[in-house]
């Protein structure tokens, strides 16, 4: 069978990735800066940031899954002002150039890579880096695909979790459908694999919902009280700061579900204190 370079494959989508690839039986290489503890993989050291391990990682590849990215929303699970000023562009945009070069030379026969819903309206920083990137891919000469996915359960849990300490919560009205990153890698590494190309079908949730509707999903499962406040806000605002709904693959995990699967891990990280 053939060897798939997972990029990212530490990150949470980049685990259910692999271990989607392992159960089916597929030999998997994972790039990493460090190596990881799983033995079931072969780890490749490298740094998309500086190209550093690239071409021995790629050694007889057949088959790229390009999951790395760089969000400073997503590490550290807050946004903060200069997060709407600026955005790392070393992994996203240098290091995606730096792969697909590479790829080329090695003669990988498919480059998939995982992007973002929405980022033709978004004006975030990230969302415009995210957006430089998947350029690159689609001018480059190699076999590619792209699959964009919706924000992910936990990012959206991490966000929330940030608030817990307010006693009321400016949350926008806008819908939204995001994703848990289980039902992300069964699309992606079905992508991976069906023998089509280009832009494939993007993937949200099962359900659209406002953010009010789900942060009061939230507060439920986290036994939380705290005042919603509503914020209305134009479609080109919502756009802009990436809150859509995909209309592509839906996946099977709601929300509520996810929360009540999260529910002892998260209730022993957020305090549950009353206003």
């Amino acid at each position: 069978m053939v060897l798939t370079l997972v990029t990212g494959g530490t990150g949470h989508l980049g685990r259910d990735i692999v271990d989607r690839l392992v159960r089916e039986g597929r030999p998997v290489r994972v790039l990493a800066r460090s190596r990881g503890t799983r033995s079931d993989v072969e780890w490749a050291i490298g740094d998309l940031a500086t190209g550093a391990g690239l071409q021995d990682a790629l050694r007889d590849v057949d088959t790229v899954i390009h999951a790395a990215t760089c969000s400073p929303i997503a590490r550290r699970g807050g946004i903060r002002p200069t997060d709407f000023f600026t955005s790392p562009s070393a992994v996203d945009v240098e290091g995606t150039g730096r792969l697909l070069s590479c790829c080329g030379d090695a003669k990988v026969r498919h480059f998939l890579h995982v992007s973002i819903v929405g980022l033709d309206d978004a004006t975030l920083p990230y969302a415009r880096i995210k957006l430089a990137g998947e350029r690159l891919v689609r001018a480059s000469a190699l076999s590619w695909s792209i699959v964009r996915a919706m924000p992910f359960y936990y990012l959206l849990d991490r966000l929330l979790a940030g608030l817990a300490w307010l006693p009321v919560w400016p949350v926008p009205t806008t819908l939204f459908n995001p994703v848990d990153t289980s039902d992300v890698a069964d699309h992606v590494v079905s992508c991976a694999f069906d023998q089509r190309r280009g832009e494939r079908p993007e993937i949200g949730g099962p359900e659209d919902l406002t953010l009010v509707s789900l942060a009061r999903q939230y507060q439920d499962a986290r036994r939380l009280r705290r005042k919603i406040l509503p914020i209305e806000l134009s479609d080109a605002k919502a756009r802009g700061m990436g809150f859509v709904v995909s209309r592509g693959v839906r996946g099977r995990l709601s929300w509520a579900d996810w929360l009540q699967r999260n529910e002892s891990a998260e209730r022993a990280r957020v305090p549950a204190r009353e206003a």
